[in-house]
């Protein structure tokens, strides 16, 4: 079977005010996905499937798609607002996608063995993806699953709050996750949780999730039942919110169905949360080249 990585790639990116996914970041016009497809075949991945909306397919294939589909196996799945098990009227009321169970579960199809879930606009470096390839390699029990995460410092932007999962670890196992808007404050950073409890204090070193999953293929019956329970809400809850993976995540490991090892990666997170972070990845990707982590020309 082949060992599969998802790229989360349909979100537009609205903070930073474009196709995030498409804006060239290293020296011969590269993007994020790039780096992450580079890095995830070395680790030993065989095949990515990329997430995409109808949309953007074109632009897409026409550049991500035409750099690396002969260096490793591709397949795109489509996360499309239509596509819901119920309530299909929602669709006409909703502008952007139902949220990362969706943008996972509809990989389905592609996917035929273990996997690993990444984001496309993050750039999580080389360690990430060894040690999520290690994990799927080595870890035979079918309910245990691993999140690759960073400190939360490594993660945190100059211009502004971000959005992560806070994971609260007990001898290498996390026992929740909590999705929060952080804001870093002197020597320390306030955690607001998304579900409007409150608000606390963590420190620099904290590990927070990247959306870097490693997962069994029994992962996808959890992500039909959950997106199927978040339908059976009603309308107002649906519209307002997402299906989020680290609320799945977390509804499992309370009722143990599954067990989530904490794995921290020593790899440099960089990311465009805000157009203002672009010039500081950009300068990161050339110091990497420069330390020989790179190519210059990655496809060449």
């Amino acid at each position: 079977m082949e060992k599969t990585l998802v790229v989360m790639a349909a979100g537009m990116g609205s903070r930073f005010g474009g196709l995030k996914q498409i804006e060239p970041v290293g020296p011969n016009g590269e993007f994020i996905i790039d780096y992450s497809v580079y890095d995830a075949k070395r680790a030993g991945f065989t095949k990515v499937v990329f997430v995409i909306k109808k949309e953007i397919e074109e632009i897409f294939k026409e550049t991500i798609g035409k750099r690396v589909e002969n260096k490793i196996k591709v397949a795109y799945a489509f996360q499309e607002i239509e596509d819901i098990p119920s309530k299909k009227y929602l669709a006409e009321k909703r502008t952007k996608p139902w949220g990362t169970v969706q943008a996972v579960l509809c990989t389905k199809d592609y996917v035929d063995g273990d996997f690993a879930v990444i984001n496309a606009d993050d750039f999580y470096g080389y360690d990430t993806f060894v040690k999520a390839s290690k994990f799927l390699d080595e870890e035979k029990d079918d309910h245990v699953y691993a999140s690759i995460t960073f400190p939360y410092i490594k993660t945190a932007s100059l211009f502004g709050s971000v959005k992560r999962a806070v994971c609260f670890v007990h001898d290498g196992i996390i026992s929740e996750l909590v999705e929060s808007k952080i804001t870093t404050k002197d020597g320390y950073a306030l955690a607001e949780p998304l579900s409007g409890e409150e608000v606390f204090s963590i420190s620099l070193e904290q590990e927070v999730s990247m959306n870097v999953f490693a997962f069994k293929h029994t992962f996808y019956q959890y992500l039909e039942e959950a997106f199927r329970e978040y339908f059976s809400h009603d309308d107002e809850y649906i519209l307002a919110n997402e299906a989020l993976l680290p609320d799945v995540i977390e509804k499992n490991i309370k009722n143990e169905n599954i067990i989530l090892r904490n794995i921290t990666t020593n790899s440099s997170w960089f990311g465009v949360t805000y157009k203002e972070d672009l010039e500081g990845l950009k300068k990161s990707i050339e110091e990497l080249i420069e330390k020989g982590e790179y190519p210059n020309n990655l496809w060449e």
